[in-house]
C-alpha cells in the first residue's frame, strides 16, 4: 500500500490523466475569453431619425438662404381672385373659380387690373396663379403708388412651362409707399385659352415660404393630356420640389449613417439603415402620389359621375366651346356637309373640327391659314373662331379675305368672337 503522503510521481505527455484538473482548465477559460458584443443597432429607428434630422436640415438650410428680410413679419398674405380682377383688354369669362382669356385686343394683347391699397414695406413678394401662358409671350405686371402717383412702373415676370413664376419686389427701387393698383399685361397670340386664378403678394417670411412649398408639393394636379405618362407632383412650376429634397435628404442621411456604424460590430446594420432610409424617401414620394390619385378620383366623379355624354362634354374644361359648337351645328344641315373651320390658335382649329365630326370638316392643324376662296363652293360652310382678317359685308353679302378676293356668304350665326357662314 502506497502512502498517501508520497506525493505522485509527474505524469508522462502521453498519460491521459494529465490534464489539468477542472478549476484550472476554468481558469484558462475565463483568462481566453472575447470581450462582450457592443450595443446592438436597431436600423428602423435610426434610419428613420437620420432621415428626418437630414429633412430639417435641408429645410433651415432653404430659409436661411431664401428668407429675404425678417423671419416672422406681421404682414399676413393678400390674394385677389377672379371678382377683383378688371379685363380692361381682351376677351374672357370668369368659370369655375378662373378668368379664362379667350383672345387678345387688336395688338395681341390682355390687360388685368386690380384696385390695391397695400403698403409696400409689407409685401416683398407677388405671385399670380397662372396657366397655359404661351412661351414666348411679353409678361409684365404694372404698378402705381402714392409715391409718384403719375409714374406707371413694370417689372418682367418669367414664364416657365406655361405657369408665370413669382417676382421679387424689394429690390424694385420704385416699389415705394402705397401701391393703388396693380395689373397684368400679356403681350402673345392666344393659342390655348389662358387662365389666370389669383395674385397674391406676400412678405417672403419663414412661414410663407414653408407654406409656399407645402402648397407646390400637395396642389391637386388634375387630369392632362399627359397624366397617363407621368405625374409632376404638385404644382407646374415650383421653386423647391419634393422629389430633389428627399433626394438630398436620403444621401444625406445615408452619409451620416456610414460614418455612425463604420466601426459597428454588426456588419449588417449599415446596409439596413440605407435600405430603411430608401424605403421612407420612396413612401413619401409615392404617399403624395396616392393622395393626388385619390383627389383626382374624387374630382372626376364630381365632374362626370351620373352625367350622360351630352353633359360630361358641358361639364369638361372646354365646356363653353363644346356648348358654342353644339348652336353653330344645329344651323348646319344633316350630315355631311362640307366645313371649313378657321382660327388664329391651332388649339381652337382642332377643338372646333372634333365637335363638328361627323361632318365633312377641312382645316390647317399646323398653321393659320385660310383656305383660299377658289376652294369654296356654293352649299360650303364656313366656321371663324377668334380669327382676325375676314371682313364681312352685310349689304352685298360678301366676304373679304386677307388677299383681297371675296366670295358671296350668308351670316347663319354670330356671337362674340364666332361667326358661321353659308357660301352661296
Amino acid at each position: 500500500m502506497s502512502d498517501p503522503q508520497e506525493p505522485a510521481p509527474p505524469a508522462s505527455p502521453e498519460d491521459p490523466v494529465a490534464a489539468p484538473p477542472p478549476a484550472q482548465a476554468g481558469a484558462g477559460a475565463s483568462a481566453a475569453a472575447p470581450p462582450a458584443p457592443g450595443r446592438v443597432v436597431r436600423p428602423a429607428p435610426l434610419g428613420l431619425a437620420l432621415f428626418g434630422a437630414a429633412i430639417a436640415l435641408c429645410v433651415a438650410a432653404y430659409l436661411v438662404t431664401s428668407v429675404p428680410g425678417a423671419w416672422f413679419p406681421r404682414a399676413e398674405p393678400v390674394t385677389w381672385g377672379p371678382a377683383d380682377f378688371k379685363l380692361a383688354r381682351g376677351t374672357g369669362v370668369v368659370s369655375r373659380g378662373a378668368l379664362t382669356i379667350t383672345g387678345t385686343d387688336a395688338s395681341q394683347t390682355a390687360l388685368i387690373s386690380i384696385a390695391t391699397d397695400i403698403r409696400s414695406t409689407d409685401y416683398r413678394a407677388i405671385a399670380w396663379d397662372a396657366a397655359n401662358v404661351p412661351a414666348g409671350a411679353d409678361v409684365r405686371m404694372l404698378w402705381r403708388s402714392d409715391y409718384a402717383p403719375a409714374k406707371m412702373n413694370s417689372i418682367t415676370i418669367p414664364v416657365l412651362r406655361g405657369h408665370l413664376l413669382p417676382v421679387e419686389l424689394f429690390e424694385q427701387p420704385n416699389w415705394l409707399g402705397r401701391i393703388s393698383g396693380i395689373a397684368l399685361v400679356i403681350r402673345a397670340p392666344v393659342g390655348e385659352p389662358m387662365v389666370v386664378r389669383s395674385a397674391t403678394v406676400k412678405a417672403m417670411g419663414a412661414a410663407d415660404l414653408l407654406r409656399d412649398r407645402a402648397r407646390e408639393w400637395f396642389t391637386l394636379e388634375s387630369w392632362t393630356g399627359t397624366s397617363i405618362n407621368a405625374v409632376a407632383g404638385g404644382a407646374d412650376a415650383q421653386e423647391f420640389p419634393l422629389p430633389p429634397l428627399l433626394a438630398v435628404a436620403a444621401a444625406l442621411a445615408m452619409l451620416a449613417g456610414f460614418l455612425l456604424l463604420r466601426r459597428a460590430p454588426q456588419k449588417t446594420a449599415f446596409p439596413m439603415v440605407v435600405g430603411v432610409i430608401f424605403a421612407a424617401a420612396w413612401l413619401v414620394s409615392d404617399a403624395r402620389w396616392q393622395w393626388n390619385l385619390a383627389r383626382q378620383a374624387v374630382e372626376a366623379g364630381n365632374l362626370y359621375a351620373g352625367k350622360d355624354w351630352h353633359d360630361k362634354h358641358v361639364a369638361a374644361e372646354d365646356g363653353e366651346l363644346f356648348s358654342l359648337f353644339e348652336r353653330i351645328r344645329a344651323k348646319l344641315p344633316a350630315p355631311p356637309a362640307r366645313v371649313f373651320m378657321v382660327a388664329e390658335a391651332h388649339y381652337f382649329r382642332d377643338r372646333g373640327a372634333y365637335h363638328l365630326y361627323p361632318h365633312n370638316v377641312y382645316f390647317e392643324p399646323y398653321r393659320d391659314a385660310l383656305p383660299p376662296s377658289s376652294a369654296l363652293r356654293g352649299g360650303d360652310y364656313l366656321v371663324v373662331y377668334q380669327r382676325r382678317g375676314i371682313q364681312y359685308d352685310p349689304a352685298q353679302k360678301r366676304l373679304r379675305f386677307p388677299d383681297g378676293s371675296t366670295v358671296a356668304a350668308e351670316v347663319m350665326l354670330a356671337e362674340s368672337g364666332a361667326a358661321l357662314f353659308r357660301i352661296l
